[in-house]
Order: C-alpha cells, then structure tokens, then sequence
C-alpha cells in the first residue's frame, strides 16, 4: 500500500477554513469592548490558555475568567481580525491581526493562535506574537518626559 493511500482514510476533525473563519467570526468580537464574561462563554470548563503575558498559562474558565478581565479591562478598544487559518487536528491554527490603542496611536500587530476545540468550546488556546512594540510604546508612556 503506498503512503498517499495509508493516510488517505485518516479521518481528520480539524476546521477547514470556512468553518474556522465562522468561528472566529463570532470569537474574535468577544476579544473587543471589554466584555471578559463574554469572552469567556467561549471556553470550556477545563479550558487552557497561554499568551506571551502569560506563558505558563491559566487552566479553567474561572481562572481564565479573572485572566480576562484584567486584560479585557486595560484594552477595551483593542480591534482583533480573523486573517486565515490552517485546519489542525481537533481545530485550526488561526493567524490573526490585533489593533491596539497606545496614546493617542495604535500598534498594529500580526500574530497566531492554536485554538483546539471540543463539543464546540475552545479547550485550549495558545497565542504566539512579537509584542516588543507593543510593550515599547507602553514603556515610552511611563518614561519621564523631558524638559
């Protein structure tokens, strides 16, 4: 049997990119307008999720949950965009762009996240971005100004 008929029978779950921009269509909004519960109904009980803030991540809604409204809270303009996906077993790598108020700017981010799912909610989701601008631009603001 050669290889290309072995995997062919393979059943593969992930989301094919219209699934997964369906998905990320209701998702993604949630991130915006600082509405963490929201958010949060997005995720199963025993969710895990990890971004560059957070590598080691949080387990479960209720940790999630208070995760969120922190965050939600400090960047409630904050504008996230579904880019594409890439169908992965059990869900879809999600390549995304982020928006971010600064002052009187925005940082224009592009970035990935792992979001696996079951029964519908995510179970587990992991960020992955470049976040030096980001956290300079932050810096800068709580730098002395001179005179």
């Amino acid at each position: 049997m050669s290889r290309a008929s072995a995997t062919s029978h393979v059943p593969f779950s992930g989301l094919d990119a219209e699934a997964a921009r369906a998905f990320a269509d209701e998702w993604l909004p949630a991130w915006s307008g600082n509405r963490p519960e929201r958010l949060a109904s997005f995720y199963s009980e025993d969710a895990f999720y990890a971004d560059p803030a957070i590598p080691q991540g949080v387990r479960g809604r209720d940790a999630l949950l208070a995760y969120f409204r922190v965050l939600l809270a400090r960047n409630p303009d904050w504008v996230w965009t579904h880019r594409g996906s890439i169908p992965l077993a059990g869900g879809f790598l999600n390549r995304w762009h982020a928006s971010i108020p600064v002052a009187d700017t925005s940082v224009e981010v592009d970035g990935v996240c792992t979001v696996e799912l079951r029964g519908g909610k995510i179970q587990r989701n992991e960020v992955f971005f470049d976040r030096s601008e980001l956290l300079r631009r932050i810096a800068d603001l709580r730098a002395p100004k001179e005179r």
